[in-house]
């Protein structure tokens, strides 16, 4: 069963991650079907826009713990850097679509799905969505260039409460922070997230040119986010392996 869905209205792409049972935690399997329906999207230019959404009450559970387990066990062997690679790469090329993109965020947005969510250029979150950094929480370092995308948006403040101190938001925080765009009533984001994605939609071409530009000249005012994945690749590795160490003397 397909777990990354794909279905195209009027111009728009709405991606759905479709596995509840694990709130949407990134695996393998998914993270391949991810980047294939990022491909086919950009390959048909009758797609002006993409929403980004999630079946179940989470948005995204970030990389599944029994991904960084294993990671942690042998970071360095080579199957196992790049399964945890590729999960950066998953939300990396969420952020390069040709088209405009919105993420429509209900209930938990922890970790990779927070990189996730903040990877699209918009964000329409219900007013009582939880976001959670929660990398320090479960001991192991930020990764995914995760403090890059915190920071270009909300600033080096938010990112050291929400990263460093273990802060947790609302999606009305997220709203004042400059994390999102709107707080909506849970029943509701969904809707006007597809409402702003049909408005770009109508003008395929020009809406992806348009996007192309706003990215280039409103990118990170700081360390470029391809630059931020590199930097912070090592050492969470380390601190993966360092994890697995401690949890077997447990």
């Amino acid at each position: 069963m397909a777990e990354v869905l794909l279905e195209l209205e009027d111009g728009v792409a709405v991606v759905t991650l479709d596995a509840p049972h694990r709130r949407n935690a990134f695996v393998p399997t998914m993270v391949h079907e991810l980047l294939e329906i990022c491909d086919r999207i950009d390959a048909d230019e009758t797609i002006g826009a993409v929403v980004v959404r999630a079946n179940g009450p989470s948005f995204c559970a970030g990389a599944h713990r029994a991904v960084l387990a294993e990671a942690g066990r042998d970071p360095a062997r080579p199957d196992r850097y790049r399964e945890l690679e590729l999960t950066y790469r998953a939300f990396a090329r969420v952020g390069e679509l040709r088209p405009p993109t919105v993420a429509a965020v209900r209930g938990h947005a922890v970790g990779a799905g927070v990189n996730l969510m903040l990877a699209t250029d918009l964000r329409v979150v219900a007013e009582d969505a939880r976001i959670i950094a929660g990398f320090l929480r479960i001991g192991i370092h930020p990764g995914g260039g995760h403090f890059a995308l915190l920071a270009r948006l909300a600033g080096r403040e938010a990112a050291a409460a929400m990263s460093l101190f273990g802060e947790e938001i609302d999606g009305r925080r997220a709203v004042r922070l400059g994390l999102a765009w709107e707080a909506r009533p849970e029943p509701e984001v969904e809707p006007r997230a597809l409402e702003l994605a049909r408005r770009v939609a109508a003008d395929p071409e020009l809406a992806r040119a348009a996007a192309r530009s706003l990215r280039i000249e409103l990118g990170p005012p700081a360390i470029p986010w391809a630059a931020a994945l590199e930097a912070e690749k090592a050492v969470q590795m380390w601190s993966l392996r360092r994890r697995a160490e401690r949890e077997g003397k447990d």
